[in-house]
């Protein structure tokens, strides 16, 4: 199997194929942690748990963030805690720039997270590919692959919350774990071959 583990270590953190507006996927993954949520302060350990970067990496995305007056930062005790400048002249242009390129994995993310029988879940198709450092056309949709058993309109209702905040088509595929171990429906197959950007992850789903 092809896929590339949020939160596990495995992202690809080179030049940014999914626009030319970010220098690096690591700046992208930052700004999609840190971004998209105003109400939220992250520490820098937790942006780099979720953007699956080195904290050395995130520290130094953040810091130039800060520097930019993209992000604000503020100690409390040890940590350093980091929100979005709302008040940048910027702020709702680059927000929504981020959410359409690198949003998909925080928003799906989230809003998967709080569906009942959903044993793990990816991206598949032209934007993994383009996460994943392989060239080609900007993505115009997002492809989901649902491993469990949640219910048909619970994942319809995440697809349309997610197309809201993307501003992009979200398909939302579902499989039983059962298939997705087997792999025996060519479909399962061609998604297995190629990349996928993990978002929810259980041993079930890992098989």
């Amino acid at each position: 199997m092809h896929y590339v583990a949020v939160a596990s270590g495995f992202v690809k953190t080179g030049p940014s194929l999914l626009t030319p507006f970010v220098r690096s996927d690591a700046q992208g993954a930052v700004l999609a942690e840190t971004l998209l949520d105003p109400s939220t302060e992250l520490s820098i350990s937790e942006i780099a748990r979720r953007a699956d970067v080195l904290p050395a990496v995130a520290h130094r995305e953040v810091t130039r963030l800060v520097e930019a007056d993209v992000l604000r930062d503020r100690r409390q005790g040890n940590n350093r805690l980091v929100r979005p400048n709302t008040e940048h002249p910027l702020w709702s242009l680059m927000s929504q720039l981020v959410a359409e390129t690198y949003g998909p994995v925080p928003v799906l993310r989230h809003l998967l997270g709080g569906i009942d029988g959903v044993a793990g879940s990816f991206i598949y198709g032209s934007w993994a590919a383009r996460r994943s450092g392989q060239p080609g056309p900007p993505p115009r949709d997002i492809d989901v692959l649902v491993v469990g058993t949640p219910s048909r309109t619970d994942l319809l209702d995440v697809a349309d919350a997610a197309r809201e905040k993307l501003h992009l088509d979200v398909n939302i595929h579902a499989t039983t774990p059962t298939a997705w171990a087997a792999k025996d429906d060519p479909f399962l197959v061609t998604v297995a071959s190629r990349p996928l950007i993990e978002l929810t992850r259980s041993e079930t789903a890992d098989a």
